[in-house]
């Protein structure tokens, strides 16, 4: 059992945490018609693009700044419920442009919903904004911008999710160049739908403290080294990959493989509703599916904690409560 086991959680999409009920109900309270994404209580899609379309039918139901407080306070409660002491949400201000509430708006019901999560609960919680692949080099670029401007207090880290198939990481590196400049954190999605030369160009040309998934670097031995020696933490999410179908099966999967080749890693929920699963779930599938000890999972914790994007201070605070435990 690993329920008892304080947890940190450095990869998760905000509006793809949003439980169903609570979709449901936003969804009333604006009279939106759900059928076509949400059914039985589950979202519905049936591959990586649907998926997408799906992500998005749901995140136009939050449409103010107080709702988007209610999601950030919901799904960080539900963390803290679960002993999480630590959480990194990525969201993206060019949705809220998009939908009408502005980027300003959208943050500032986000972080509302940070302060009251911590004020309950003591839960510490950071910013990652994120740029979406799909939507081009331009928008991303926009969202560095963004986040350099706005220098948030909230806001630590920037990303890059989306359509992992959409032009070359080198049409978004100036991205990454803008929000390097401005002190944040990097990582991006990698090595997920695409191969290991996805992984191997956001090295070269993102050079991230970590990937988001980077799983499929297991097919190339080199780069898995390149990896062990390098350090970049890989932030893998197994049950996103099996209900994505990266992999067939836990059996199929490398988190073992990566673990004991020496490359750094733990393991998020990435979008928990969608895929029927949570960073409680992702705790348990690491001793159940991969045989990981409970130091071998404390471990996971402290490199998340390790690689967060935090502040000497309150890394070195949450690091002893882990210690302490």
């Amino acid at each position: 059992m690993t329920s008892h086991l304080l947890k940190a959680e450095i990869h998760c999409h905000l509006e793809g945490a949003a439980p169903p009920s609570l979709v449901a109900k936003q969804a009333d309270k604006y009279g939106i018609d759900t059928s076509s994404f949400l059914r039985d209580g589950n979202y519905v899609w049936s591959d990586f693009a649907e998926f997408i379309r799906c992500y998005d039918a749901v995140a136009q139901v939050f449409k103010t700044d107080e709702d988007y407080a209610l999601l950030t306070e919901t799904y960080l409660a539900e963390l803290a419920a679960a002993n999480t002491i630590y959480s990194e949400l990525i969201i993206s201000p060019d949705h809220g442009d998009r939908i009408g509430l502005g980027a300003d708006a959208y943050l500032a019901g986000v972080a509302e919903g940070i302060r009251i999560a911590k004020e309950k609960t003591g839960i510490e919680t950071r910013i990652i904004v994120t740029g979406e692949r799909h939507f081009g080099p331009e928008r991303v670029i926009a969202a560095a911008d963004y986040a350099a401007r706005v220098r948030h207090p909230l806001i630590s880290g920037f990303n890059m999710a989306g359509e992992e198939r959409m032009g070359r990481v080198a049409d978004y590196a100036r991205a990454f160049d803008i929000a390097r400049d401005a002190g944040l954190g990097l990582t991006i999605h990698a090595g997920e739908v695409c191969g290991p030369e996805s992984v191997a160009d956001a090295l070269d040309l993102v050079r991230p403290a970590r990937i988001g998934h980077g799983v499929r670097a297991i097919e190339d031995a080199d780069l898995v080294a390149r990896l062990a020696e390098s350090g970049t933490v890989l932030e893998v999410c197994p049950g996103s990959n099996i209900a994505l179908k990266v992999y067939p099966d836990f059996a199929s999967h490398p988190l073992r493989a990566l673990s004991d080749a020496g490359v750094r890693l733990c393991v998020s929920s990435d979008d928990p509703p969608f895929f029927f699963t949570s960073l409680a779930r992702e705790y348990a599938l690491a001793a159940d599916e991969f045989g990981f000890t409970e130091a071998e999972i404390n471990a996971m914790t402290r490199t998340a904690l390790e690689s967060a994007f935090v502040d000497d201070a309150t890394r070195a605070t949450l690091l002893a409560r882990l210690e302490q435990a």
